[in-house]
Parts: C-alpha cells; sequence; structure tokens
C-alpha cells in the first residue's frame, strides 16, 4: 500500500489530512476524538485576545437538493482564555506526539503584541505556527486577518517578526481576497516563511431573507460581511494553489477549499499541496469522513502505481498555461448515445437557448429524439454537463490532421488553423 504520511515543512504528519481552524479544532477533546479516527494533524482554532462571539453566526446555500453547498460565517477567532488554549495544546502534543498540532495566531500589525503571543505559544510544544493573514470578517476591523494579508509589505514584516523568535516552522495562511494571491505568496517568502496555506475564507453575504430584508446569519435583525467556504469555493481555491505553486514562491502549500471527498484532495496534492485542510465538510457530516479520504487516496495511489503522497504532488501543473498557448486545432463535438437517451430535452433546450444551436429535436418511433448537428457543434460541452444520464452524451475527438497551432502562431503568422464553423 502507498504511504501515506507526509513531511510538510519539517512537520511529520501520519497522513495528509488536517481539520482546519474552525469550529472543529475548537478544543483539546475534539482534536484528540479527531485523532483517534484517524486525522494526521489539526490547525487549532485561532488564538488571539479572547473575543466576545455574536448568536446566530452560520448561513447556508444550498445547491439544489444539496444543502449546505456554501457556508457562510461571521464567527472569529477563539473566544477561551489563552490559558485554557495553552493547557489543552500541551495535552493533546503530549497524548499524541506523532500527530501534526499546528498553532494558528493573530493579532494587530504590532511587534510586541505577536513576539508575546508566539513566545507564550511556542511553549505549549506544538509542531509549527500558522499565521493568519486571512480572516475576512470581524478581525480587519481590529487590524489583523486579511486586513494583513491584503498587504505584501505587512505580512512579509510580521512573518519576519515571528521567525525571529520562532524555533518551529512559520505556515503563512493567506487570503483569497486580493487581485493576485501570487504576490502575497511571495512577501511571506521574503519574510521567511516555511510554507503557505491557502485558501481562506472568501467575503461574502450569506444570502437575504425575502421577508425581513436582512443578510444572513441575522443578529438580533442586522448582519455583515461574511466569510465564504465549502464544496462551492473548491474551483476558486484549486486555481490559487495552483497560481501559488507557479508563482515562484518555492515553498510547501497546505490546500484549503471545499474538500469533501478523497478526490477533492487528490485534486489538490496533483495542483502543489503536500497537506490538505478540511473544514466544512467535517461541519456537514462529522470526522467520520477521514476513512474515506484515507482508503480512498491510498487506493488511487496505488492504481497510479505512486509509492506516495509526494510522488503525487504537483504532477498537473505542467499541463496549466497561458490560453494563447491552447490548440486551436483541437476539436471536439457532441455525440449522444440513443440507448441510453431517455428524451428529457435538457440538452435540446441547453443548447438552443444557452449553446450554439447544434442538437436537433424530432419524433422517431414515437419519441423526442436529439441528435448532434456537428457542423454546428463547438465542443463547448454543454449538454454532456447538464445531462441526467452518465455518459449518455460523450465529447469525441474530431481533430483534423494539422499540428497544433496556438493564438501565439496565429499572431506569429506560423501554421494552418482549422476552419471551425458555429452557426454564428
Amino acid at each position: 500500500m502507498a504511504d501515506l504520511s507526509v513531511n510538510f515543512a519539517g512537520v511529520y504528519s501520519p497522513n495528509p489530512f488536517w481539520l482546519a481552524s474552525a469550529p472543529p479544532t475548537n478544543t483539546g477533546e475534539q482534536i484528540m476524538r479527531a485523532f483517534d479516527m484517524g486525522w494526521g494533524g489539526a490547525v487549532w482554532k485561532s488564538l488571539s485576545d479572547p473575543i466576545i462571539n455574536v448568536s446566530s453566526r452560520l448561513a447556508g446555500t444550498d445547491a439544489g437538493a444539496r444543502r449546505m453547498a456554501g457556508l457562510s460565517n461571521i464567527e472569529l477567532s477563539t473566544d477561551r482564555s489563552l490559558e485554557v488554549n495553552f493547557k489543552e495544546m500541551r495535552e493533546v502534543k503530549r497524548r499524541y506526539p506523532k500527530h501534526a498540532v499546528i498553532a494558528s495566531v493573530m493579532m494587530p500589525a504590532e511587534r510586541p503584541l505577536w513576539v508575546d503571543l508566539v513566545k507564550r505559544t511556542l511553549d505549549t510544544g506544538c509542531d509549527a505556527l500558522e499565521l493568519n493573514f486571512g480572516c475576512p470578517h470581524g478581525m480587519p476591523e481590529r487590524g489583523m486577518g486579511a486586513a494583513i494579508g491584503q498587504h505584501p509589505e505587512l505580512a512579509e514584516q510580521i512573518t519576519s517578526w515571528v521567525k525571529e523568535v520562532s524555533h518551529v516552522p512559520v505556515l503563512v495562511k493567506l487570503t483569497p481576497n486580493v487581485t493576485d494571491v501570487a504576490f502575497v505568496a511571495r512577501a511571506a517568502r521574503d519574510g521567511g516563511a516555511d510554507a503557505l496555506v491557502l485558501v481562506n475564507t472568501i467575503t461574502s453575504i450569506g444570502g437575504v431573507d425575502l421577508d425581513t430584508f436582512t443578510p444572513r446569519p441575522s443578529v438580533s435583525g442586522r448582519s455583515s460581511r461574511s466569510g465564504y467556504c465549502g464544496p462551492a469555493i473548491k474551483p476558486i481555491a484549486l486555481f490559487q494553489v495552483s497560481r501559488v505553486a507557479q508563482s515562484g514562491a518555492n515553498l510547501p502549500i497546505s490546500g484549503i477549499g471545499g474538500i469533501e471527498t478523497w478526490r477533492d484532495a487528490a485534486e489538490f496534492i496533483l495542483l502543489g499541496s503536500t497537506t490538505v485542510q478540511v473544514c466544512t465538510s467535517v461541519m456537514h457530516y462529522g470526522y467520520r469522513i477521514i476513512d474515506d479520504l484515507c482508503d480512498g487516496l491510498s487506493n488511487y495511489l496505488d492504481e497510479k502505481g505512486l509509492p506516495n503522497v509526494d510522488a503525487l504532488c504537483g504532477l498537473a501543473l505542467p499541463k496549466i498555461g497561458a490560453w494563447e498557448e491552447l490548440d486551436l486545432n483541437y476539436k471536439v463535438v457532441a455525440s449522444i448515445d440513443q440507448e441510453t437517451c431517455i428524451g428529457c430535452g435538457n440538452c435540446y433546450v441547453a443548447c438552443r437557448d444557452g449553446g450554439h444551436q447544434a442538437i436537433i429535436a424530432a419524433r422517431h418511433e414515437g419519441r423526442t429524439r436529439v441528435e448532434v448537428d456537428e457542423s454546428r457543434c463547438v465542443g463547448c460541452n454543454l449538454c454532456s454537463l447538464i445531462c441526467p444520464v452518465h455518459d449518455c452524451i460523450t465529447m469525441e475527438d474530431r481533430s483534423p490532421d494539422l499540428p497544433p497551432r496556438s493564438w501565439r502562431d496565429v499572431l506569429a503568422g506560423k501554421g494552418k488553423t482549422a476552419e471551425v464553423t458555429d452557426g454564428t
């Protein structure tokens, strides 16, 4: 069987699956239960000056019958005393010496505050520090979280303050709420960061109650901007992880953002993550999902003939490039399997109203039959994505016998581009 253990910036973990800093890591008791169930590491809920959290903290975004495809929250850092958190962290590390215990810390941009909190936190025996430069709500008003992560110079400076006093690896958690996360990633590296963590939550409004006109979650009839997470943000997180992996920062990455299954985790690892952190799916289904994560990833590595997680890390990155590098001579068209088609008409409507009018519908032997006019099909994939029958509509290669030609080649006047007709 493949070896799931990882060494992340000098921190050993029995597997790459960590709990992210959030409600699932609020207490030592929770983290010990999670370790007993098989989680490899945990990032403690962010330590700072204890605050008073509001009541009514979460708002869910449903997608059809799927509950909580996205989750907005306005909960802040720990509301328990630092002394209690430190005591529990020491006990967890004493009982589970081979598991990764990471302390998340956050303070305003004042050197004495950071140095004091870091020194006190290091006394717990934690394996590493995670600097929370990402929280987009509540904490920025106090000069913390995204108020730091949105300013590369500030992120670099505070990272350097922590590195001066830390004897354990320093991980920097980045915010996605920036124009280009690569700038902050490189700034954290220049400040001495040992690894990067991303993404934190995305600034959001959790929805609006149409009867009371109050955004959600409602706190006595009012609300605030919130942090959005869960499966709905996975594509954004995947891009930002890949962006940092290709940015030249050259640091290990712990990926976060909508990870629910081993398949999700494998995608993050393929795009450059060494470990992955999980939050929303644990809040939805509990710590028990670790069985699927470990078994699924182990079986996948075995299937691919890869000995460990490191061998999988970053394999997809060479296949990401600029749009102008893509092959304009590559062409696919939709193909409908008439044996499995149920005649729902979804593809016809979608293509007619939102595509390129390449699907024809006609009565055939007492039923509506849909067929593809390949001369009009541009290979957009829409019909295959909305079809309710798995593999009923597939995309078939109809590329001409021409060498690859990119937009850069077109501008340079090189080669020949196949004529593409889409009916417009």
